[in-house]
């Protein structure tokens, strides 16, 4: 049986989905090109209230549902609950740095989970549904620079080496910003045997396994470069994504985003 609060994540889905349906039969005219937005869930497997979190984000990269718009989803799995029973698989302490980060860059009370950061700048809360779809949608009008990954490839051996190229057109970039690459996960599952999901069989989409700086944007200028990543072992090179991100300091706004899953 669904618990109140799963039962509550469901509705929001649906109410975002509905609203972000309604908005583009309003449309008359959309553009060809999508705009990125970078959502990024900070999450544990050892956090009950997590799941539906969880959920909500493997719902909006299925589906989605906003006009204009690609949701490029990021799970990033903090280590801070595996003192309570279960160590998730998939947490890093520098993902829990980077939360941390993000709460000092935007004055934020402390760090919890689950919490949302869409584009580096904003903190969704997904307790309003009307409040979501709004959020995405005015996301989705931004500007964002050109980042394009190019054809990918992995080497195995040990260990396993991926490789890629990326292109950004910076010439609109008004200031510098930090490139970052990351590998993901497509889609990971856990049986859970302890802690507050002891006895329950959890999924995740986009899970983050590595994430690095790979290069630095001048603003003005354009960015062309190969970059390899070290792949954990026993990684399925077919269960991967790619993501390049371009992100002021702070860390501050993410003003372009690419997503890759075709990888040879």
């Amino acid at each position: 049986m669904k618990t109140q609060k799963t039962k509550a994540f469901a509705i929001l889905i649906l109410i975002v989905c509905s609203a972000c349906e309604s908005r583009l039969r309003a449309t008359d005219t959309r553009s060809t090109a999508l705009s990125p937005v970078l959502v990024e869930l900070f999450t544990s497997e050892g956090c009950s209230s997590c799941r539906p979190a969880d959920v909500f984000l493997q719902k909006m990269d299925a589906a989605q549902p906003i006009p204009g718009a690609e949701l490029i989803v990021l799970s990033e799995h903090v280590d801070y609950w595996n003192h309570d029973g279960w160590k998730d698989p998939y947490s890093s302490s520098l993902l829990t740095e980077r939360q941390s980060a993000y709460v000092r860059a935007l004055g934020l009370p402390t760090p919890y989970t689950p919490q949302i950061i869409v584009d580096g700048t904003k903190e969704l809360k997904l307790n309003d549904p009307q409040q979501v779809a709004q959020f995405f949608a005015k996301a989705a009008d931004t500007l964002a620079i050109p980042v394009r990954i190019g054809a990918a490839s992995v080497q195995t051996g040990a260990p396993s080496i991926l490789r890629a190229h990326v292109d950004i057109d910076g010439a609109l970039e008004k200031h510098n910003a930090e490139i970052y690459a990351v590998v993901a996960l497509d889609h990971a599952e856990s049986e859970v045997l302890h802690g507050e999901n002891g006895g329950r069989h959890l999924a995740h989409v986009a899970v983050v396994e590595d994430l690095t700086r790979i290069g630095k944007l001048e603003k003005g200028k354009s960015f062309g470069n190969d970059f390899q990543l070290q792949l954990k072992p026993g990684t399925d090179p077919e269960n991967l994504r790619i993501i390049v991100f371009v992100q002021e300091a702070g860390p501050g706004k993410v003003v372009g985003a690419a997503l890759k899953k075709s990888i040879h």
